[in-house]
């Protein structure tokens, strides 16, 4: 069986209709408290694992082999720089090669936003928190690329993007 790993979880809500046989998934979370909401979305699903709590920022994540995939969905811009940074160090540590880190959400290019409602947004989460907001696809690629990740980067619908890491 290939282990996927699924980063800042939150509730499963974006992949549990799409889980399909053949590999595990290990969803992970920083915060303990939305367990319930994991479980809820994944109730009756063999082949996913019972929620970890995971500090991405952390250099030891409590992973017993290499990975065929991480996935981070909407993580980077309600997170501080330093857990992006974390989550790129830790898929390259433990993506086996040739395995990928997929990280969607919303960025800016360039530092420009692709849309007024982004900005307003982004705008929101730094009033919130200032550590957080929207991360440049050109800062996270040079992030990347020192952890020795190769990517692309693929437009999305409302205005997100994919990011797409893959270890060499």
């Amino acid at each position: 069986m290939c282990w996927r790993w699924r980063v800042a979880v939150a509730s499963m809500l974006h992949i549990s209709p799409h889980i399909g046989r053949g590999f595990f998934w290990q969803p992970s979370d920083l915060t303990p408290e939305i367990f319930s909401s994991i479980e809820a979305y994944t109730e009756g699903l063999e082949n996913v694992k019972p929620p970890l709590v995971l500090d991405v920022s952390q250099a030891e994540w409590p992973v017993p082999h290499e990975l065929a995939a991480v996935v981070a969905i909407n993580m980077a811009h309600i997170s501080p720089w330093a857990a992006t940074q974390g989550l790129l160090a830790g898929a390259a540590r433990h993506l086996r090669k040739g395995a990928s880190l997929f990280l969607y959400g919303p960025f800016t290019k360039d530092g420009k936003f692709n849309g007024e409602s982004n900005a307003s947004f982004d705008a929101s989460l730094r009033e919130r928190n200032p550590s957080w907001g929207y991360r440049d696809v050109n800062a996270v690629q040079a992030e990347a690329r020192a952890q020795g990740l190769q990517g692309i980067v693929v437009d999305m619908p409302a205005n997100n993007l994919m990011l797409i890491f893959t270890k060499g």
